[in-house]
């Protein structure tokens, strides 16, 4: 066969990736059998199979781009492909623009996430990952669908055993934006990290600092916006009575308590943590006590707003009953 043009010019002249790479039933709708792309794939040829039912339509080494395309055409090489394969991994955090992650050149393999029920195997610097139930939504990255961050990190940490990598990328992900941290331990807790002790111990460490970050922001509300000086982090406790539980800040005037929610489940089922913070809230709302729950999304994303809502629960509470001496205890 000769490069008969199949199209205005040469497929091999294109310079838009798309026309680079091919798949076998792409080169079937320009008029190319398989035979012709066998033809063209023969030593010293023009073009080259980079995967099953994959062709390159050109004699060099696949680009980062060629082989992200790739790899999502050998994903989807079937009948009635839905689209459902993106890329996912490392792969997905390099085009996330992630600093600690290696550069998508260095990276001798690219993740493609598929649906759980897809017979497909992982092949030559392509691996096949499966979804635990249904395929997420793909972000649009450069062109390209991409599994969310939360979803890549999961893939990615799945096979990296090294604490530092794994601490570099999980910080990167919350203190960047691209997560919030309880969303990444449910994805975490999903795909069965927190088994892996240098996990754990990187999500502890960034817990720890995502809750000492939403108490500074916690702070600035309070004083930037004019709130009346609380008793921060105490204890509550009936005079001679059982013990009701800590809050982050309690205005005593007003028995109002605030409660900042940084919980981040890690069993499946009942989450114990939400049960128990539901059955506190309920306790000090039956003597009279109002519960402000705030999340660090919320006081991030919202600071003024949540000041609203603390400022009317403050000027509330001369509506309501009296509420019945608490004792208080620093925490």
């Amino acid at each position: 066969m000769t490069n008969t043009p199949l199209s205005p010019r040469p497929l091999s002249a294109h310079t838009d990736v798309r026309h680079r790479v091919l798949s076998t039933a792409q080169l079937r709708a320009r008029g190319v059998s398989s035979a012709e792309a066998g033809a063209q794939c023969r030593p010293g040829g023009p073009w080259q199979q980079v995967l099953p039912g994959v062709y390159l339509l050109h004699p060099g080494p696949p680009t980062s781009e060629e082989r992200l395309h790739a790899a999502l055409l050998y994903a989807e090489r079937r009948p009635g492909g839905t689209g459902e394969a993106m890329i996912t991994g490392l792969a997905a955090l390099a085009l996330y623009r992630f600093a600690a992650a290696s550069p998508l050149p260095s990276l001798d393999r690219i993740d493609v996430l598929v649906p759980r029920t897809r017979r497909l195997r992982s092949t030559g610097w392509v691996r096949v990952v499966r979804a635990h139930a249904e395929v997420p939504a793909a972000q649009e990255v450069t062109g390209l669908p991409v599994a969310p961050v939360t979803r890549a990190l999961a893939d990615a940490l799945a096979e990296i055993g090294d604490a530092r990598t794994v601490r570099r990328l999980l910080t990167e992900a919350v203190r960047g934006g691209y997560c919030e941290p309880a969303a990444l331990v449910r994805e975490l807790t999903r795909a069965r990290l927190l088994s892996r002790e240098h996990v754990v111990g990187a999500v502890d460490s960034l817990l720890a600092e995502g809750r000492a970050r939403a108490e500074d922001r916690l702070y600035e509300m309070v004083r930037a916006h004019g709130l009346p000086e609380p008793l921060w982090n105490v204890d509550l406790r009936l005079p001679g009575g059982p013990h009701l539980g800590g809050v982050d800040a309690y205005w005593p005037d007003h028995a109002v308590a605030l409660e900042l929610d940084t919980r981040s489940p890690r069993q499946d089922g009942e989450d114990a943590a939400w049960t128990q913070y539901t059955r506190k809230r309920e306790h000090l709302e039956r003597l009279g006590i109002t519960v402000v729950h705030i999340t660090p999304k919320k006081l991030r994303e919202a600071l003024e707003q949540q000041a609203v809502v603390v400022r009317t629960a403050l000027m509330a509470a001369g509506d309501r009953a009296p509420a019945p001496y608490v004792v208080v205890l620093p925490r």
